[in-house]
C-alpha cells in the first residue's frame, strides 16, 4: 500500500506538506523512480505541477536518514539505496489557484486535486492507497473517494486517488437526492444562499434523463463539489464519481445569469462521467501523467458532451426551448467569430488542445473542439433522426459505446466511433466524417437542413457593427486608445490596418469612443489614421458592399411549420413546439 499524508503548518503560506511513504522489496534491484504528473485529465495541455514543489527530500522512514536522489526530468526523481527499506517522500506544495482544476489552501479549507500535488513509484501505481489529512478540528470533507476512518481516505490505485479531489473545511454545506437508486451529493464551500428545493429537483430531472439514457451509471454514488466565490469566476472539470465547479458572485448564484451556468456546467460534467471518464480513447488506456497523451477524439469527448450539456437540460424540463436556443445561439456566435474553422479540421483540433487549445494562439488558426464539436453532434443527432424517422439518434451512438467499451474498460478508437454510427445510421456515414470531422466544409447548408427536420432554421442577420460587418475588423477601447484586435482574411481591413493599430482619425476626425458613427455615413471609403509601431500612418480604407462579414447566426422556428415538423420538434426537444 502507498500511504500519503497531508498537513499545514501555516495557511498564510499557501504551502501544504505532503508526504508518500512505501515500503520497498528486499530483492528489489533497479533504483527506484518517482514521477510527480505533468498534466491532469480533463485539460489536454502540460501544465508542468512540479513547478509548484519545494524542497524534496527522501529518506528512510524507520531512521531519519537522508537516501541519495537526483532529479531525472523536471518532474521525476530518482533514488538509490532504498533497498529493503520503508522509503519517506516529503515536500511542501503551493496551493494557490483557485479553479476547479487546482488546489487552495488558506484558514477557511483546504482543497486538493491530487493530481498536481501527489507523486507515484514508477511501476506501482496500481497498488492501493490511503491518504490521511491532518485536519483542524470540526472540518469535514467533501470527497467521492470512500473514508476508512477519521480524516481518512482510501483509493484501489493511483489513478482513482487523483481523479478525486477534495474540500475539507467547517463551513461545508451538503444536500442529498436520488435518482434511479443512486445517491447524488451537492457540496457547497462559500458564503452562498442557495435555493436548495429548486436546485435539488432540478438537478434529480437532468440526472434522471441521463440515467435513462444510459441505461446504468459507471459508479455507485456521485459528488458535486462546488466552490462559490465571492467574484466572478466560472470553471468546471470532470472526475470518475465528481465533479469541482467553481463559480461566482456568490450573491448572485439563483440568479437566472448564474443559475443557468450552474446547470449547464453541472450536466455537462456529470455526463463527463460517461463520456470521457468510463468511454475512454484508446490512447488513454492506461494515462501517461508524463508527457502529452494525443487523441484525435476530443470532438466527441468535450464536443457532443457540450451538445448534450444543455440539450439535456431542455430535454428534461429544466429549460425552456428558449432558453435552450439562447445558450445554441451563444455556441454559434463563438463558431462563427473565428475563421480558424475554414483551416483545421476537427480531429486536427484535437489533436493541437495540447499545443494550444486552451488559448487564442494566432489569428484564424483553429477550431474549437467545444463549439465545433457540439455543432456538428446536433447535425448527426438530427440527420439520425430524420433518416430513423425517431427511431434512433446520438442516444443510440452514446449507449453503444458506453456498452462495448464503457462498460468493459476497452479504449475506443476513431474506427470503432466510425463504425457505431455508420451502423446506427444504416447507411454510409462517410460523407459526414470527410466533410465536417476530418475536413472544414461550411456547417450552414447541413445545419438548416438538419434544423428544418425539426420546425426550425438556421437564420443569418448582418452585423449591425459597420467596422466588423462591412470592414472586417474589430476594436477596443483600452485606457482611451482605440486598438485593432481582429481582422478578417480576405476583408478590406486586411488590405489595409493590421492587429494592434491604434486608430487616432477618420477622415481627419479624432477618434474616441465614436468609431462607429465616424464609419457610418455610406462613404465609399475612409482615411484613417493610425500608430502602427510607434509611427503615424494614414490609410485607405474601402469597403464593398457585395461582402458582408460576422453575420450573426441563431436558431428559430420555422414561421410555416407542418404537423410532421411540430412532432419531430417533441420527439427531439420532448416539449411542444
Amino acid at each position: 500500500m502507498m500511504h500519503y499524508y497531508v498537513s499545514f503548518d501555516n495557511p498564510l503560506t499557501f504551502y501544504l506538506q505532503v508526504q508518500m511513504t512505501f515500503e520497498v522489496a528486499a530483492t528489489a534491484t533497479e533504483a527506484l523512480e518517482f514521477q510527480l504528473p505533468a498534466w491532469r485529465p480533463g485539460r489536454y495541455e502540460l501544465q508542468n505541477f512540479a513547478q509548484k514543489v519545494q524542497g524534496v527530500v527522501v529518506e528512510d522512514a524507520a531512521t531519519n536518514e537522508v537516501l541519495s536522489s537526483r532529479k531525472l526530468t523536471k518532474d521525476r526523481w530518482q533514488v538509490t539505496g532504498a533497498t529493503g527499506r520503508t522509503v519517506r517522500v516529503r515536500y511542501n506544495f503551493y496551493a494557490h489557484q483557485m479553479d476547479a482544476g487546482g488546489s487552495w489552501l488558506d484558514e477557511s479549507q483546504l482543497y486538493i486535486n491530487g493530481v498536481q500535488c501527489f507523486m507515484y513509484v514508477e511501476g506501482r501505481q496500481a497498488e492501493t492507497c490511503q491518504l490521511r489529512l491532518e485536519l483542524p478540528e470540526g472540518w469535514q470533507i467533501a470527497c467521492g473517494l470512500p473514508q476508512s476512518g477519521p480524516n481518512t481516505l482510501q483509493a484501489r490505485n493511483f489513478d482513482e486517488l487523483v481523479d478525486a479531489p477534495l474540500i475539507a473545511s467547517p463551513t461545508l454545506v451538503q444536500q442529498t437526492y436520488v435518482a434511479q437508486g443512486i445517491p447524488f451529493s451537492i457540496w457547497v464551500q462559500g458564503e452562498c444562499a442557495p435555493d436548495w428545493p429548486r436546485l435539488l429537483r432540478d438537478f434529480a430531472a437532468f440526472s434522471e434523463e441521463q440515467l435513462t439514457m444510459f441505461g446504468g451509471f459507471p459508479v455507485q454514488d456521485y459528488h458535486f463539489l462546488n466552490q462559490i466565490l465571492p467574484y466572478k469566476h466560472y470553471h468546471g472539470v470532470e472526475h470518475m464519481n465528481s465533479t469541482v465547479i467553481v463559480l461566482g458572485p456568490a450573491e448572485l448564484l439563483m440568479s437566472e445569469g448564474l443559475y443557468k451556468e450552474l446547470l449547464g456546467v453541472s450536466c455537462h460534467e456529470l455526463f463527463h462521467t460517461w463520456n470521457i471518464k468510463s468511454i475512454r480513447p484508446a490512447e488513454m488506456q492506461p494515462y501517461d501523467f508524463t508527457r502529452e497523451n494525443y487523441f484525435r477524439t476530443c470532438f466527441i469527448a468535450e464536443g457532443i458532451t457540450t451538445y448534450y450539456g444543455e440539450y439535456l437540460l431542455a430535454r428534461a424540463q429544466v429549460r425552456t426551448a428558449e432558453q435552450y436556443f439562447a445558450e445554441l445561439n451563444t455556441v454559434l456566435r463563438k463558431h462563427y467569430d473565428d475563421y480558424g474553422r475554414y483551416n483545421l479540421s476537427l480531429a486536427d483540433a484535437s489533436m493541437d488542445l495540447w499545443l494550444d487549445g486552451y488559448k487564442p494562439g494566432v489569428p484564424d488558426r483553429k477550431v474549437s473542439v467545444y463549439h465545433k464539436g457540439a455543432l456538428v453532434a446536433l447535425l448527426l443527432d438530427l440527420t439520425l433522426r430524420r433518416l430513423s424517422h425517431h427511431t434512433r439518434s446520438l442516444d443510440d451512438v452514446m449507449r453503444r459505446l458506453y456498452e462495448e467499451f464503457g462498460l468493459t474498460g476497452i479504449g475506443y478508437t476513431e474506427e470503432d466511433y466510425i463504425r457505431i454510427v455508420t451502423e446506427v445510421a444504416g447507411r454510409d456515414m462517410k460523407t459526414y466524417f470527410d466533410k465536417f470531422i476530418y475536413g472544414t466544409a461550411p456547417l450552414e447548408e447541413p445545419l438548416d437542413k438538419a434544423l428544418s427536420f425539426v420546425g426550425c432554421t438556421l437564420h443569418a442577420d448582418p452585423n449591425v457593427s459597420v467596422a466588423e460587418g462591412v470592414f472586417g475588423f474589430r476594436s477596443v477601447v483600452k485606457n482611451e486608445r482605440t486598438e485593432i484586435t481582429d481582422i478578417l482574411p480576405g476583408s478590406p481591413a486586411a488590405a489595409a490596418l493590421t492587429v494592434d493599430d491604434e486608430i487616432v482619425a477618420v477622415n481627419g476626425r479624432r477618434v474616441d469612443m465614436n468609431l462607429q458613427s465616424l464609419l457610418n455615413d455610406n462613404a465609399a471609403s475612409y482615411e484613417v489614421s493610425v500608430f502602427r509601431q510607434n509611427r503615424l500612418l494614414t490609410v485607405t480604407l474601402t469597403g464593398n458592399p457585395e461582402q458582408q462579414f460576422w453575420p450573426k447566426y441563431t436558431v428559430e422556428k420555422l414561421a410555416d411549420v407542418t404537423p410532421e415538423q411540430q412532432a419531430s420538434f417533441r420527439e427531439w426537444l420532448k416539449q411542444e413546439f
